[in-house]
C-alpha cells in the first residue's frame, strides 16, 4: 500500500501575498488592481484557466494579453508571481516527513503558465516533490471541484482512503473530503505535521 500526500502551495507551503502580486501586475500593465480584477481575475478569466480552459502556456498568455489589452512579458509575469511567495520552512519540513511515509504531490489552483514555471516559482519544492509538481490546470478542474481530486487519485492509482490532503481553504478541504480523502485544513506547520503522522499511523497500523 502506497500512501499519497497531496499539498496545496499558496498559504500552506508558501506565504503568498496576492496584493503584492497584483501591485506588480499593476506596475507592469498600468491598470489598477480593481481594473485587473474586472479584466482577468474572475470566473471567466484566471479561474477558468485554473480549471483547464487553456491547454498550453502560450494560449493562456494570449488570452491574458487579450483581456488586459497590453503585451505581457512572460519572464516578468514569472518574476512578479515569484516575488509574492515566501517559503514556510516548517511546512517544507512537514512535507519532507510525508515524503518518507509515502508519495507526495502538489495540487495548486493555478493555470498552465504557472505549471510551466513551477520549478522557478517554487524552487524549494523541487528536491522534495521531484517531478510531482502540478497545478489544477494539469487535471482540467480546479479545487474545490471533487473532479480534480478524483483525477489525482486516478493518476496515482491510489484509493481515497489512502490519500491525505492539506489546504488552507475550508471549501477545498470539503471538496477533498467529499470523495473520501483524509484532510487537514492548514493552521500551522506543526498541526500539519501532526496530522500527517496521525494519518500515516492509522493507515499503516
Amino acid at each position: 500500500m502506497t500512501l499519497l500526500f497531496i499539498f496545496d502551495m499558496d498559504d500552506v507551503l508558501y506565504d503568498y501575498d496576492w496584493r503584492v502580486r497584483m501591485a506588480g501586475m499593476s506596475d507592469l500593465t498600468g491598470y489598477s488592481i480593481d481594473e485587473l480584477r474586472q479584466r482577468w481575475w474572475h470566473d471567466a478569466g484566471e479561474w477558468a484557466a485554473e480549471a483547464g480552459a487553456y491547454s498550453a502556456p502560450g494560449e493562456y498568455l494570449t488570452a491574458l494579453e487579450k483581456a488586459i489589452g497590453v503585451p505581457i512579458d512572460e519572464n516578468e509575469w514569472v518574476r512578479i508571481r515569484a516575488g509574492a511567495m515566501t517559503p514556510f520552512p516548517a511546512s517544507l519540513a512537514a512535507v519532507r516527513r510525508a515524503s518518507e511515509l509515502g508519495q507526495v504531490t502538489l495540487l495548486t489552483n493555478n493555470g498552465p503558465l504557472a505549471s510551466k514555471h513551477l520549478r522557478t516559482l517554487a524552487p524549494e519544492l523541487v528536491e522534495i516533490f521531484g517531478d510531482h509538481l502540478f497545478t489544477s490546470s494539469d487535471y482540467g478542474a480546479r479545487k474545490p471541484d471533487p473532479t480534480v481530486f478524483e483525477r489525482v487519485l486516478e493518476s496515482y492509482g491510489v484509493e481515497a482512503s489512502d490519500a491525505f490532503f492539506a489546504d488552507d481553504l475550508a471549501i477545498n478541504v470539503a471538496g477533498a473530503a467529499s470523495v473520501g480523502i483524509t484532510t487537514y485544513r492548514f493552521g500551522t506547520p506543526e498541526g500539519m505535521l501532526a496530522a500527517i503522522e496521525e494519518f500515516s499511523a492509522s493507515r499503516l497500523s
